[in-house]
């Protein structure tokens, strides 16, 4: 009898065990299987029974959660929704999440385990605690600015601190208020399929994922390469460019919209934005030289992220010396988001030195901790110190003598450039207007701000003069309201 008692005891305890490893293949192997299965909605009650973290601008939050009273009871709330969209991005309970809604989603969900008091553990218990909190480095007054001075019109902008990266705001319009795809009725379903189906585009965020030909503020570029690569010593010598300027190994012959570029030194050429001098500078510096001095700049980066993805701008490592000469002017496969150029602007700013660009200043938990920083990251040699002296001039004279006076501050030097850039078929479609500026209160020890501008819809010819028309007025507003002046 004593044997078949223990046969039994091992038999139980047999069973007990699988039991248990069937229970931890359950909630620790397939669990993540579990929780990923469109059937289960356990995981979206619990991710939405708690009021999301919120998105801090100035100190004060963005975003908001507004109780439902349904099952999926907290929906996300933008009391400025239109101002901050291409930063926060939306967090819907039907479509999922964007921008900083997404990049920072587990902390302001509650599910990242840093927010738990001992985070090995809540590996394992995976509980939900009170999401956290975002703070930006945003400037608030800049942001308005920004979003004011482009009012109607398509276009976007982009600030940064340039001694930091900080980037001081971000604007694309036409926007959109995030909080109607913030639930899972009809109505959200409706917004949704009206915004996708815009031919505007409101949810394209325009200064990080849209790149445009950056026309002649891409001379930036280039006179910074043949300053490095010693193609150009002095700003003030004759450059030896005939107007017009025929492209190598072609009849194509490329002029200007001002007059006196013949043989033009490089003072003057970039106050008025001579085609015919850069197209030249940049076959002279040759493609490995404008390659190298573009990539410095950050253009071709595949990995830039502010912590979401930025698309990449372009500059064609592969090209002819006619097409090299077009590329130098900012046409061709030359393409650039408004973020990238005011990375050009901040470096020329900062001394030659770039800053990667960032846009989370901290994380914290609800009751006010902070849960990590964020900060700038490897700084980069773009130009050479001397180079960025004589960059910082040329600029500054575009702004007091040439195509920018429209971006000039009282008690502040600013430095920038103007450009339109071509394109559609032909040339045809309406020139896009640019801007690219820095700017240094008189009482400051450095330039505090670098902008980038564009206007999509600019009312203006197709003269260079465009830009200094139509986005740097837009880039003036921004840079005085970060000075405070």
């Amino acid at each position: 009898m004593a044997r078949y008692i223990r046969r039994a005891r091992a038999f139980c305890a047999l069973l007990l065990f699988a039991l248990l490893v069937n229970a931890a293949r359950v909630q620790v192997v397939r669990a993540h299987a579990y929780d990923e299965n469109p059937a289960n909605r356990r995981t979206s009650i619990a991710r939405y029974g708690l009021p999301r973290g919120d998105i801090l601008v100035g100190g004060e939050p963005v975003t908001g959660s507004r109780d439902s009273r349904e099952q999926l009871r907290y929906e996300r709330t933008y009391p400025q929704g239109p101002l901050y969209a291409p930063v926060t991005g939306f967090a819907s309970q039907l479509y999922g999440t964007t921008f900083l809604e997404h990049a920072e989603d587990a902390l302001l969900s509650g599910t990242d385990p840093m927010l738990a008091p001992f985070p090995l553990w809540n590996d394992t218990s995976r509980k939900q605690y009170p999401g956290g909190n975002v703070v930006t480095t945003l400037n608030r007054y800049a942001q308005e600015a920004a979003y004011r001075g482009l009012g109607s019109r398509k276009g976007a902008v982009a600030a940064i601190e340039p001694s930091t990266g900080r980037i001081l705001a971000l604007v694309s319009t036409p926007s959109y208020d995030p909080a109607e795809l913030s639930g899972n009725g009809a109505a959200v379903t409706a917004a949704w399929a009206r915004l996708n189906g815009d031919p505007e585009k409101p949810m394209l965020n325009r200064a990080v994922r849209q790149t445009y030909p950056p026309g002649s503020t891409f001379k930036v570029v280039t006179a910074a390469a043949a300053l490095d690569t010693g193609v150009i010593t002095d700003l003030d010598a004759p450059t030896d460019s005939p107007d017009p300027y025929r492209l190598p190994g072609t009849t194509t012959r490329l002029t200007n919209e001002a007059d006196g570029c013949a043989d033009a030194s490089l003072r003057v050429a970039f106050e008025w934005s001579c085609n015919t001098v850069f197209a030249k500078l940049g076959v002279d510096v040759g493609v490995a030289g404008m390659t190298a001095t573009a990539q410095a700049f950050g253009f071709n980066d595949q990995d830039l992220r502010v912590p979401f993805a930025a698309v990449p701008s372009s500059f064609d490592t592969s090209v002819d010396r006619a097409q090299l000469a077009l590329s130098s002017i900012g046409q061709y496969n030359t393409r650039a988001t408004p973020l990238q150029m005011a990375m050009v602007a901040a470096a020329v700013a900062n001394g030659g030195m770039a800053r990667p660009p960032y846009l989370v200043e901290r994380t914290l938990r609800r009751t006010g901790e902070t849960v990590a920083t964020g900060g700038a990251g490897s700084v980069r040699q773009v130009m050479s110190p001397a180079t960025a002296v004589r960059m910082k001039e040329l600029m500054t004279d575009v702004v007091q003598e040439g195509t920018g006076a429209n971006a000039a501050i009282r008690g502040a030097t600013v430095g920038g450039k103007t450009g339109t850039a071509q394109h559609g078929v032909g040339n045809t479609g309406l020139p896009y207007a640019w801007f690219v500026s820095w700017a240094q209160a008189d009482t400051d020890v450095e330039p505090k701000v670098a902008v980038a501008v564009v206007v999509e819809d600019a009312a203006a010819d197709r003269a260079d003069i465009s830009g200094g028309g139509d986005a740097a007025p837009i880039a003036r507003a921004v840079m005085r309201a970060v000075l405070g002046l």
